[in-house]
């Protein structure tokens, strides 16, 4: 519904005609709060009745209403400019003027506010619950793989033989950032702009706290004015929903370019074939993750673009800043879901891996430290072994005479007067190589099996966190829903 007639009750005759009645109305998009919208009405008429500013029969009779608003659903509204005059339009249309009652000490500007934090509550804790389940993915790949050998790429040229725990690591302690974020996110979302009214509080002997205990958030916004016109929460929710894009962007591509070279195999579940071109197996999914980084950034500078600048209190511009919220933070949430299923169920074909892992030369790193730990200057160790890659065919990995060349070219004497053949053998296989990194971060299986351990138990801390949220928000529903039946 888009419409608007006299019936209503905000705008009446006077401005309830004329062609821009449907451009103000956001009835429509403000479906996705009805739920919320029934609840702050709720908790704000039982507080009215617990302060004696409306009766326990007015009370019940409001809530009442409230509930066969509820039966009927948003398609049951009449036609308003918002979800809250249609459904004020509605319990008074049932009980008649007694249902003005229940906007009493409060306005719009609050009520949207409150609305909004309500139901993006629920939508965080779905965004976490997602990245959660992409790090349980990770951690499982990790697990796996501890000992699987894979090329590392810089600039997407073979750069230094890693491990698939490694890497899925990376991207694990990446997202767990994300998480991190999210519950700071929530945490400031989670606040209550009830009883604020338009800017300026209210005449009425009001229990701004009782309402927010009523739905369940942690506390009160004290400003009046900040707590009806500050959407920086909206804000910092986007920020986190971005740069979880970002993140999940980044492991796309990663995935696309592996299967491309064959290192990795995708399931079918998660690729799609070419219309035309019957031998194709594409990963259209990843490479739809990947490009809902682009809404989210999107999403994020909409947003500010549209707060920038805004004089302080309500304005209606800000009807049109939650939607770039809503949007990003269904994609976002559904993206992290998409990623976190390819990676669960993807193939790491262990053979292929470590053919590749030595390719380029990349243990040329590995074999400057040695000789670096030999005594020799690493930039002179650099150097010998730069000239030992010039003189490699094609670029492939010199062999032990290679190296041996090279170094008493570079250092007028014989490689075997720093380091033994066998250790420089050693250094120059992509196993070993990978195995001696084993400081603090690096790929040696021991040391990601340590970061591992770690890892999970973040993983399953948060997940508790997570859980005591959820469970915070169904008992504060419960809890609102037993002092309603009190009244009716």
């Amino acid at each position: 519904m888009t419409g608007l007639d006299d019936s209503d009750v905000v705008r009446r005759e006077r401005f309830s005609g004329g062609p821009a009645r449907s451009f103000l109305s956001s009835l429509d998009a403000d479906e996705r709060i009805f739920e919320a919208d029934l609840a702050v009405d709720r908790a704000h008429v039982v507080m009215l009745a617990e302060q004696d500013v409306v009766s326990d029969d007015e009370a019940a009779t409001i809530l009442q209403a409230l509930d066969v608003v509820e039966v009927e659903e948003h398609a049951g509204l009449p036609a308003g400019e918002d979800i809250h005059a249609a459904i004020e339009t509605s319990v008074i249309d049932q009980v008649g003027p007694v249902g003005g009652k229940m906007h009493t000490a409060r306005s719009r500007n609050d009520e949207v506010a409150a609305c909004i934090r309500y139901r993006l509550r629920e939508d965080l804790l779905d965004a976490i619950e997602a990245t959660l389940l992409a790090r349980e993915s990770l951690l499982t790949v990790a697990t796996e793989h501890t000992e699987t050998v894979m090329p590392g790429f810089t600039h997407l040229q073979p750069a230094q033989p890693t491990t698939v725990a490694h890497w899925a690591c990376s991207y694990q302690q990446a997202l767990a950032r994300d998480t991190a974020r999210l519950f700071d996110a929530y945490a400031r979302v989670n606040q209550s702009p009830l009883g604020a009214a338009a800017f300026a509080g209210t005449t009425f002997d009001v229990d701004r706290e009782r309402v927010a205990e009523l739905l369940g958030f942690d506390g009160v916004l004290d400003n009046a004015t900040d707590a009806s016109a500050t959407r920086d929460f909206l804000v910092e929710t986007a920020s986190a929903l971005a740069t979880l894009a970002t993140h999940l962007s980044g492991l796309a591509e990663d995935l696309v370019v592996f299967a491309n070279k064959g290192l990795v195999d995708l399931a079918d579940d998660y690729s799609s074939t070419s219309s035309i071109m019957p031998q194709k197996v594409n990963p259209d999914t990843l490479e739809l993750v990947r490009a809902t980084a682009g809404d989210a950034s999107a999403g994020l500078n909409g947003l500010l673009t549209t707060l920038k600048g805004l004089p302080r209190a309500y304005n209606r511009d800000l009807q049109r800043a939650t939607p770039h919220v809503w949007a990003s933070v269904d994609a976002v949430t559904e993206a992290t879901e998409v990623a976190a299923g390819a990676v669960a169920t993807a193939d790491w074909p262990e053979e292929k891996l470590e053919a590749a892992a030595g390719e380029g030369f990349s243990t040329a790193t590995g074999v400057a430290d040695l000789l670096a730990a030999s005594g020799i200057p690493f930039r002179t160790a650099h150097e010998v072994l730069a000239l030992a890659a010039e003189t490699a065919e094609e670029g492939g990995t010199p062999s032990y005479d290679l190296v041996a060349a090279a170094a008493e070219e570079v250092l007028d004497e014989p490689l075997s007067t720093y380091v033994s053949e066998d250790a420089v053998q050693t250094a120059l296989d992509p196993v070993s190589n990978v195995a001696a990194r084993d400081s603090l971060g690096g790929p040696a299986p021991e040391t990601v099996r340590a970061h591992l351990a770690e890892a999970t138990e973040d993983c399953s801390g948060d997940e508790a966190i997570l859980d005591c949220l959820a469970e915070s928000l169904d008992a504060a529903d419960d809890d609102l829903r037993e002092e309603v039946t009190a009244y009716v």
